[in-house]
C-alpha cells in the first residue's frame, strides 16, 4: 500500500499533468448549464459508487465548466431513471450510468422503454461477479459450497442479491441450473446491503461484485470461491490472507460453465448530436488518465474495457438479445415480452 506522502506526492504531480485537460473554449459543444448524471440505483452501490468517482474526479480537475450533479433514481428496478432520460430528448445536460438493469428491467417489468430509446456514449468498464460465501464457513472451493448445498434439504440454503429478476438472481438461476442445486433467492436494495448479510450469515453466499465485498474480504469476513468471468482477474496487489484478485480461480474452472459480466456505460437521450457525444467522451478519457480513476478500477477489480462508437452499441445490441435469452430461461419475462 502506497504511503500517504507517496500518495500525495503522486497526487500532485498528477494534477500537475491533469492541467492542460480542461475542455478547450474553441470546442465543438460543451455544457451550459449544471449535468445531471442519473443513477438508476440506489445510493452506495456499485453504479453509485462509480458515478460518484467519476463526479469527484471532474471536480478535482475541473474537467468541466458546469457542475456534474449525481442523482439517484432507482424506483421501477432503475426504470425511473430510464424513463427519465427516455423523455429528455435534444437535452444533452442529463446523462445516466447503466448497469445490465439497461436491459433486465424493460425485460422484467414491461416498462416501454429500449436501449435504443437512448443515444449510446462510452462503456467505462466491465463489472465481475464473485461467488462469496462466509469465511467462517469450512468452504474453500466452489465445489466445496455445491456439494454442501446438494447436501442440505432442496433450498434450505439462501443467496442473496441485489433486486429480483435483475443480474444477481439470473446468475443464481444459472448456477442452479448447471450445478443441478436449489437454493432460496433472497432479494436487497443493494450491494453493500447484500455483503452485510453475509456476514452475518443470514444467507449462505451471495454473487456480489468486487467493489461492494472487498472490504468485508479484507476484514477476514467473506471468501471469494470463484469469478465468473472466462479467464481470472488481472490485479496482483494481496487482499486477504495473501490472496489476490488473480488468484481467484474462474468458476469454469470449478466445473460451472457460467459467464456473466455486468456493463458499467453511460448514454444520452435520444437526438443527441455527434459533437455532444464527442465531448462526453473526450471527458472520460480525461478521467480513465488519472490515478482516482486508476486506483477506483484496481480496488473493485474491474475488468477496464473502454468502447465507444459502433463498437459499443453493437456489444450492447448482442448484449441485449443475450439477456433476453437468459432471462426467458429463467421464467423472468413480463407477460408480453
Amino acid at each position: 500500500m502506497k504511503s500517504r506522502s507517496t500518495r500525495l506526492a503522486s497526487g500532485v504531480i498528477a494534477a500537475i499533468g491533469l492541467a492542460g485537460l480542461a475542455v478547450p473554449a474553441g470546442a465543438a459543444w460543451q455544457p451550459t448549464r449544471p449535468v445531471e448524471f442519473i443513477v438508476p440505483a440506489g445510493t452506495g452501490g456499485g453504479a453509485d459508487q462509480m458515478a460518484r468517482t467519476l463526479q469527484g474526479i471532474v471536480t478535482k480537475y475541473n474537467l468541466m465548466k458546469q457542475p456534474l450533479v449525481v442523482v439517484n433514481k432507482s424506483g421501477g428496478a432503475g426504470g425511473e431513471g430510464f424513463l427519465d432520460v427516455k423523455s429528455a430528448a435534444n437535452n444533452p445536460h442529463k446523462i445516466i450510468i447503466t448497469l445490465s438493469n439497461l436491459f433486465t428491467t424493460p425485460l422484467a417489468t414491461g416498462i416501454p422503454f429500449g436501449w435504443k430509446d437512448l443515444t449510446p456514449v462510452a462503456m467505462l468498464a466491465l463489472d465481475e461477479f464473485v461467488l462469496w460465501v462466509n469465511a467462517d464457513k469450512p468452504y474453500k472451493t466452489a465445489k466445496d459450497f455445491i456439494d454442501a448445498v446438494k447436501k442440505a434439504p432442496a433450498g434450505s440454503m439462501k443467496m442473496g442479491g441485489t433486486g429480483s429478476k435483475q443480474e444477481d438472481q439470473i446468475i443464481t438461476v444459472a448456477l442452479e441450473k448447471a450445478a443441478g442445486i436449489k437454493l432460496t433467492y433472497i432479494p436487497y436494495k443493494g450491494g453493500g446491503e447484500v455483503a452485510v448479510q453475509l456476514v452475518g450469515n443470514h444467507i449462505d453466499s451471495t454473487v456480489n461484485n468486487p467493489i461492494e465485498a472487498v472490504a468485508q474480504w479484507r476484514g477476514g469476513k467473506l471468501r471469494p470461491l470463484c469469478v465468473f468471468d472466462a479467464k481470472p482477474m488481472d490485479y496482483a496487489d494481496p487482499i486477504a490472507d495473501g490472496q489476490a484478485w488473480k488468484d481467484i480461480p474462474t468458476c469454469k474452472s470449478q466445473g460451472l460453465d457460467i459467464e456473466y459480466l455486468m456493463l458499467r456505460g453511460v448514454f444520452m437521450g435520444p437526438k443527441a448530436t455527434p459533437d455532444q457525444v464527442a465531448y462526453y467522451i473526450d471527458l472520460f478519457n480525461k478521467v480513465r488518465e488519472t490515478p482516482e480513476w486508476k486506483d477506483f478500477m484496481k480496488n473493485g477489480a474491474f475488468n477496464t474495457t473502454f468502447m465507444t462508437g459502433p463498437d459499443f452499441a453493437k456489444w450492447v445490441e448482442t448484449e441485449d438479445k443475450r439477456h433476453e435469452t437468459l432471462m426467458r430461461d429463467a421464467g423472468f419475462l413480463a407477460q408480453g415480452n
